[in-house]
């Protein structure tokens, strides 16, 4: 499937192979670690931008962290089990020292 606006989807240029029980949870916890830095760096704009003067730097940075853990999910081979391990590891460590930001 082709959006002519977004190029051909992630799903469409995956390569067919067998997944074992294991494998494919490990990969889908991956894409949950990734999907929490993007809640962690939405959550950092949504409170900048309540704030009476927003720093348009802080909104920024955060978008661009969002748009990289876009590209890194985008770019995640599923069948690559260390890729998908480091992957999981370090989003999910990134999530949590954008979230604990937050308090500063």
């Amino acid at each position: 499937m082709t959006d002519p606006a977004c190029g051909p989807s992630a799903l469409s240029q995956l390569q067919p192979f067998t997944w074992s029980t294991e494998e494919s949870v490990a990969y889908e916890a991956a894409l949950e670690a990734i999907n929490g830095a993007v809640g962690a760096y939405s959550a950092v704009i949504a409170a900048e931008e309540t704030k009476r003067e927003p720093d348009r730097r802080i909104i920024e940075a955060a978008r661009a962290g969002r748009a990289d853990c876009a590209r890194w999910r985008e770019q995640l081979d599923p069948a690559d089990r260390a890729a998908v391990a480091e992957t999981r590891r370090r989003f999910s460590r990134l999530a949590r020292e954008v979230s604990g930001g937050l308090g500063a």
